[in-house]
């Protein structure tokens, strides 16, 4: 069992695995923040910063690896385990935690209107659905930004699955789809690296001068402009440069993120846990009172509180908390299905073997161009990397 699971963890692509663990840190980092921001200049410009780009890098990955979802019956099997049981069983636990911990005994549970960060199981379900559109049509992006546009200009675009959220955000998960292990490969030069440092420093210097000039709902993307007060033209034009932005410091984030692996590779694959459960330690410490301490207000306050959130999401990503939160967040549920065409009842489903590119490919062009950390594994690994993360998501 043991070299079984070692084995596992070899195959698994560290950079991916990485750049994972690194984004959910920065989505832990980003939600302590937005507790403290009143008054705090500094914390706020790094939240911009943060909130620019940290969700779309997320999305982006999870685009890349629905590229081979179609509606077939063991893929459909996934999305189900994958993204809906877990999205209708933390909306009620969310839901029932806020009447306990905030005294709210009526507060309603609607499948239809996510609770804070349940929305991206909402939106990655309608994502990958019409994935295959996505990859029939001959201008995938340059249609899901007209979208995006039109979304940000539409009040009329209800609450509901939090849709402003979903169609905003789709051009993320499209590039993603669009993407290819060797774009991976080419904002990972050393080149590339350079220039991110660069490229983030001028980003801090904007989100600081935005501050008191932009509102901060903007960054959230789930509000059409006249929310935010703003003339309605203005939704397509920020929603386009924020598209840009969210481009330009991803690249600049994956080109920092290690190939190898490293301490922290194997949290990895348990992201989706530490998403969905540092958010209810966030909404408990919102209910009770607790970023209202005096401390938080001073640097070492907020320092603190940034350490504390990255070593609670890590610790909700290692194993023993995956072990046993795996029968919500990710259960099997053989039972639920009829059997797989071709298969018995009961029998096992086969791993993936029809990956657009494999990492390999990636690994052996690397290796002829002298590139730094590129992705390595043969064509069944980056098969069964591409099932593995369609059944978890984030």
């Amino acid at each position: 069992m043991t070299a079984s699971l070692n084995r596992r963890n070899r195959q698994r692509d560290a950079f991916f695995d990485n750049a994972k663990y690194l984004a959910i840190v920065l989505v832990a980092m980003g939600h302590a923040w937005g507790q403290i921001l009143d008054g705090n200049r500094s914390v706020e410009a790094l939240y911009r910063f943060v909130y620019t780009f940290h969700m779309p890098a997320f999305i982006v990955i999870s685009g890349y690896f629905s590229r081979t979802f179609d509606l077939s019956p063991k893929r459909v099997r996934r999305l189900v385990t994958g993204v809906v049981v877990p999205y209708v069983v933390f909306e009620v636990v969310y839901s029932l935690h806020r009447r306990v911990v905030d005294d709210a005994p009526d507060h309603p549970i609607s499948l239809l209107d996510p609770t804070y960060l349940l929305w991206f199981l909402c939106a990655l379900f309608v994502w990958r659905l019409t994935t295959p559109i996505w990859q029939t049509v001959r201008w995938p992006l340059p249609i899901s930004l007209v979208i995006a546009a039109l979304a940000s200009m539409a009040p009329s675009v209800g609450n509901d699955l939090n849709m402003q959220r979903v169609l905003q955000f789709l051009p993320c998960f499209v590039l993603g789809l669009l993407l290819r292990p060797e774009h991976f490969s080419l904002v990972r030069r050393r080149s590339a690296r350079i220039a991110a440092v660069p490229v983030c420093a001028v980003a801090v210097a904007v989100a600081w001068w935005s501050v008191p000039r932009m509102d901060i709902a903007w960054f959230y993307r789930n509000a059409a402009a006249q929310a935010t007060d703003a003339p309605w033209w203005s939704g397509p034009v920020v929603t386009l440069a924020l598209f840009g932005c969210s481009v330009v410091l991803s690249a600049c984030f994956f080109a920092w993120v290690p190939g190898r692996r490293m301490w922290f590779t194997a949290l990895g694959a348990g992201t989706i846990y530490g998403y969905l459960l540092h958010g209810l330690l966030v909404r408990t410490g919102t209910y009770l009172g607790w970023f209202h301490a005096p401390v938080l207000d001073r640097p070492e306050g907020a320092i603190g509180l940034t350490v504390a959130g990255v070593a609670i999401v890590t610790l909700l990503c290692t194993k023993p908390v995956r072990r046993v939160l795996r029968c919500v967040v990710e259960p099997r549920m053989e039972w639920a299905f009829k059997p797989l065409p071709g298969t018995g009842a009961g029998a096992p489903e086969r791993p993936e073997r029809r990956p657009a590119e494999t990492a390999g490919k990636t690994a052996s062009r690397a290796g002829a161009t002298g590139t730094a950390d590129a992705p390595a594994g043969s064509s069944r690994d980056a098969a069964r990397d591409a099932a593995r993360e369609e059944r978890a998501p984030v």
